[in-house]
């Protein structure tokens, strides 16, 4: 396999030319501000460089290019394999209910016996997380390895989109499967998050709505936590992710991000379900540990396939990490190459939630964690 990176930077145009190397065995991922949704010449451009390759893409709240990171821009990896098949799957989800179906549609169009990974790319408000990955787990062989995330909107909330067909749309789910037995396939989660106050009980959710923690309002319990930046919610949230965990006997945690609130009903819609018993406890940053967190995701990624020639790293990290370490955001993309063979390339982009298994296992949604996929073939 060969990687090529190109940018394209609003106002200064493409910073080199788009490679010729179209064909039905090339992947393209488009990583894009939300701004394109209003001018979609340049992700139009892509589309028709690359008409036999397997484009996807997504809206951010910032853009990973190698070891930077940027807005305003178009991060693009080309990969064009020599021994691997793609295939390319969308699907609608127009409410939160129709997650689940629309994780089962993406599945079914990609399955078959040699499917070794899926690329899933969300609209990053209208979609269930949970129910998308329970979806898919739902249909694909427990060995397949699932992964991506859901697209960004910066820190607003208002719209994301997915490119299809060259056109950045809204409501979609786009995906990639990955075919044949000469790809190597690595993944990586960690947070870094330090957890504060007590463990309580989710008494009352539907879904990824949250209604009562204790007994309580959700939202009072987290505007009580927030003090003078209560006003700033739902993005002052994203400094205090929640972790959940089934009970006091396993470790195993998933974290979970704020998408909106209703301050009539005093909950709070995450993008991942929050399962009533489950016990939930408020977290809030470390940066040295966020940063840390991203090299371990690395180092997890790279000793999954023991790779020693050049790959490719897709990276997703949360927004909410991006709102919390500021200036020293681009330490966690830096972290993230150091491991990676000499001539590897990095692109990804930061969302509103992210794909991976938490270990070796079926595939989860995660918030406020860097994820990694590296991809190699041998």
């Amino acid at each position: 396999m060969k990687t090529s990176m190109v940018q394209y930077r609003s106002g200064d145009g493409w910073q080199s030319k788009l490679p010729e190397a179209d064909s039905a065995q090339t992947l393209v991922l488009v990583f894009g501000a939300p701004e394109f949704m209003h001018d979609s010449s340049s992700l139009q451009q892509v589309a028709d460089s690359f008409p036999s390759s397997h484009v996807i893409g997504c809206s951010t709240a910032g853009e990973i290019f190698e070891d930077e990171i940027f807005d305003h821009s178009l991060s693009v990896s080309i990969t064009q394999f020599e021994h691997s098949q793609l295939k390319s799957a969308w699907s609608t989800v127009s409410t939160s209910a129709s997650s689940f179906a629309a994780g089962q549609s993406i599945a079914r169009q990609l399955a078959a016996p040699d499917l070794q990974a899926v690329i899933v790319l969300s609209d990053g408000l209208q979609v269930n997380g949970t129910e998308l990955v329970s979806g898919i787990n739902a249909e694909l062989p427990a060995g397949v390895v699932v992964t991506g995330g859901l697209a960004g909107d910066g820190p607003r909330f208002e719209n994301t989109w997915i490119l299809q067909n060259g056109a950045p749309v809204s409501g979609k789910i786009c995906a990639v499967g990955l075919y044949g037995d000469r790809l190597r396939i690595g993944h990586g989660s960690q947070g870094g998050w330090d957890f504060f106050g007590p463990e309580r009980v989710i008494t009352r959710a539907e879904g990824n709505v949250l209604y009562e923690v204790d007994g309580r309002p959700a939202l009072d319990l987290y505007i009580d936590y927030l003090g003078e930046r209560a006003s700033e919610l739902p993005a002052a949230a994203l400094l205090f992710p929640l972790s959940i965990r089934a009970s006091r006997d396993t470790d195993e945690r998933v974290v979970r991000t704020i998408l909106s609130i209703d301050e009539a009903a005093r909950s709070m819609t995450f993008a991942g379900d929050l399962p009533e018993g489950h016990l939930a406890q408020l977290m809030r940053a470390n940066l040295d540990r966020l940063i840390d967190g991203a090299g371990a995701a690395s180092q997890d990624t790279i000793a999954l396939t023991k790779r020693s020639e050049p790959g490719l790293m897709i990276a997703i990290s949360c927004v909410g990490r991006r709102l919390v370490l500021g200036e020293r955001t681009e330490e966690e993309v830096e972290a993230t190459m150091e491991l990676m063979p000499a001539g590897s390339h990095q692109v990804g982009f930061y969302s509103y939630g992210e794909l991976s298994p938490i270990a070796s296992g079926r595939c989860d949604l995660h918030n406020q964690t860097m994820t990694l996929t590296g991809i190699w073939e041998i």
